[in-house]
C-alpha cells in the first residue's frame, strides 16, 4: 500500500512538471458524436421559471422544481402542487407513482403521491450536504448523488475552484430507512442512473462517467469529455440522456492550475465575475473573456470560447455517445441541467435563461446518426 502511494505521488509530480494527465490545460474538441449544432435553439419554450432546477414525469404529468415550488404541467397551464421552506435541489418519480424530493441538498422526502400532505419517509442524514440528483434503483431503493461535502448545492463554482474531490453516492432504502454510502471522493458527483448491477454516475470535475458497483472502485465508462456532465435519465429506446451544464475552456483549465491566482480571485472578486464556468453569460461588462476572440463588430462568434453553453448527449446502452444537441456560445438556451423523455418529446431545463424546453424526438436520431 505504501509503495502504491509513493508511485502515485511521483506520477502526480511528474504530470504537473510536464503538464500531462490532470495537469494538462488542453480541452478535447467537440467532434464526432459531439459535433456542434444549434438544435437546442430550435426547441419550443414550454414554461419560463424563476429558478428551474429539475424535472420528473410519470408519463402523464410533468413535475418541475422551480426554486421552493413544486409545479405540475399536464397539457395546459402549469399548476403549483406545493411550496417548501427550502429550494428543491432534485426530483424523482418513484416506481409506484410516488415522488422523491431533495430539499436544499440536505434532506430527501418521499411522498406516496405528488399531492400527499406528509412524507411517508424522510432521509435527513448528517452526511447530506449537496444532494443534486435522485434516481430509482431496481430494488425499490433510491440513488442520490451529493456533489460536495463542503460546498452547498448552489456553490458548485467554488467547489471547482477549490479543487474539491468530496462528492458521494448514496443508496436510500425506504423499507429500512437506511442510508448507505456507495462511493466517495468523487469530483462533484452530479447525476446517476441504474445500470445493470451498478450505477452510472456523472463526475463533473473529472469530465467523465463512471460505473459504481458494490465493493469495487468506480470504473470509467466515458472519459475526456469537453464539458462538465450532470444529470442522467433513461431513453425509451435504450441508453441514456446525459446533460452537461456547461463546457470546458483552456482558460479555466489554466486557472485551475494557478493556486495563488485562484486564492486572490475568490477573496477579492465577486463570485459572479470569477473566471469560472457559468450557466449564462454576456449580461455584464464586468464578465471576463470579452475581447475580440469572443465578438467581432458586436456579434458573438458561435465558435468562441464558451463561458456558458447548452448541451445534452444521447448515449447508447453502454454509455457511449450517439449524437448531441447544442446551444452554442451565440445561443441562449445554456445551462442544461435536466433532460427527460415524455411521450414523443424530450423535455429539458435550460437553467441559464430559466426555461423549460420541448424538442420533438421524431427524426433526431436519423438527423444526426448518418
Amino acid at each position: 500500500m505504501g509503495e502504491a502511494v509513493v508511485i502515485a505521488a511521483v506520477r502526480e509530480f511528474a504530470n504537473r512538471f510536464l503538464g500531462r494527465g490532470e495537469a494538462t490545460i488542453t480541452v478535447p474538441s467537440f467532434d464526432g458524436a459531439l459535433k456542434p449544432n444549434q438544435k437546442l435553439e430550435a426547441a419550443d419554450t414550454l414554461l419560463t421559471c424563476e429558478a428551474p432546477e429539475d424535472l420528473a414525469t410519470d408519463g402523464r404529468n410533468l413535475f418541475i422544481a422551480d426554486g421552493p415550488r413544486l409545479m405540475c404541467l399536464n397539457g395546459g397551464s402549469p399548476s403549483e402542487i406545493r411550496t417548501f421552506d427550502r429550494p428543491i435541489s432534485a426530483l424523482c418519480v418513484l416506481p409506484e407513482g410516488g415522488l422523491a424530493v431533495a430539499l436544499g441538498g440536505r434532506e430527501v422526502r418521499l411522498y406516496a403521491s405528488p399531492s400527499a400532505e406528509q412524507p411517508s419517509v424522510t432521509f435527513a442524514d448528517a452526511a447530506f450536504n449537496a444532494v443534486n440528483a435522485l434516481a430509482p434503483a431496481g430494488d425499490n431503493t433510491l440513488i442520490a448523488t451529493d456533489g460536495s461535502a463542503t460546498c452547498g448545492v448552489d456553490d458548485w463554482a467554488r467547489d471547482l475552484m477549490e479543487l474539491n474531490r468530496s462528492g458521494r453516492v448514496f443508496r436510500l432504502d425506504p423499507g429500512s430507512k437506511s442510508v448507505t454510502a456507495l462511493a466517495q471522493g468523487l469530483g462533484h458527483a452530479f447525476g446517476a442512473c441504474a445500470h445493470g448491477n451498478g450505477v452510472l454516475v456523472s463526475e463533473s470535475w473529472r469530465h467523465r462517467l463512471v460505473l459504481v458497483t458494490p465493493g469495487a472502485s468506480p470504473r470509467i465508462v466515458l472519459a475526456h469529455l469537453p464539458v462538465y456532465p450532470s444529470r442522467l435519465t433513461r431513453a425509451a429506446g435504450g441508453g441514456y440522456w446525459l446533460t452537461a451544464f456547461t463546457a470546458r475552456t483552456q482558460l479555466i483549465e489554466f486557472v485551475l492550475r494557478e493556486p495563488a491566482y485562484r486564492r486572490r480571485m475568490m477573496t477579492e472578486i465577486d463570485p459572479a465575475y470569477w473566471v469560472a464556468p457559468r450557466l449564462r453569460s454576456g449580461l455584464s461588462f464586468k464578465e471576463p473573456m470579452q475581447g475580440a476572440h469572443i465578438k467581432t463588430m458586436g456579434v458573438i462568434k458561435p465558435w468562441a470560447p464558451p463561458r456558458s453553453y447548452g448541451l445534452v448527449i444521447r448515449l447508447n446502452p453502454d454509455g457511449q455517445p450517439l449524437y448531441s444537441l447544442h446551444s452554442r456560445v451565440d445561443g441562449v438556451n445554456h445551462g442544461i441541467v435536466a433532460a427527460i423523455e415524455m411521450g414523443d418529446d424530450l423535455v429539458l431545463i435550460a437553467k441559464g435563461p430559466g426555461r423549460v424546453l420541448r424538442l420533438p424526438l421524431a427524426g433526431l436520431a436519423e438527423e444526426f446518426c448518418q
